[in-house]
């Protein structure tokens, strides 16, 4: 499979086919297995299903892994709300256990502020969406495609409303990759 710059390519199956080991390893979190992945030497980001959140400001768990200070104030809050997260702006100094404090879709669309703000070149995504309803994923979606011009996408997901998203989809069963039709992307 070749995924060229500033594609969108979903990626679907049934549980337990191989969809997140495949993720995994082209985001080079997976070593095992066989075969050759070549990847650009850009930027990434991964956004896992549960988002990890450290313990801290939200400032610093919004731009986790780099500094805080790395990014303007303005950027935080641009993200936040973009992410449909602007109550949260005045509470960006605020310590907090963030992953016990945030609601599941909440902390999933504090991922997609995280990807707004460290604008990476390629982002991978496992079922990054699972806990929002259709409304929120597509907004998420909308934020990333336009604030993040040039984004390479590859994502796991199931719902059929995530297909408008992507101008691929890919299937895996038994084993093999199988290209399903464009999807009209937006």
């Amino acid at each position: 499979m070749h995924i060229a710059a500033g594609e969108r390519v979903m990626l679907s199956g049934r549980s337990g086919s191989g969809k997140s080991s495949l993720l995994r390893a082209l985001g080079g979190l997976w070593p095992h297995g066989s075969g050759q992945i070549r990847l650009p030497a850009e930027p990434a980001l991964f956004l896992p299903q549960r988002p990890y959140l450290p313990i801290g400001t939200l400032r610093e768990a919004m731009s986790y892994p780099q500094s805080a200070d790395h990014y303007s104030p303005e950027r935080f809050a641009d993200a936040l709300k973009k992410c449909r997260l602007e109550h949260l702006i005045p509470r960006l100094d605020e310590s907090n256990h963030w992953q016990r404090f945030l609601s599941p879709g909440e902390q999933q669309r504090m991922a997609f502020a995280r990807a707004l703000l460290v604008a990476p070149r390629w982002l991978y995504m496992d079922e990054a969406t699972s806990a929002m309803d259709e409304e929120d994923e597509a907004a998420m979606h909308r934020a990333i495609i336009d604030g993040l011009p040039g984004l390479t996408l590859f994502s796991i997901g199931h719902r059929s409303s995530l297909k408008r998203f992507h101008s691929r989809h890919v299937r895996v069963e038994d084993g093999k990759l199988i290209e399903q039709a464009a999807s009209g992307a937006v």
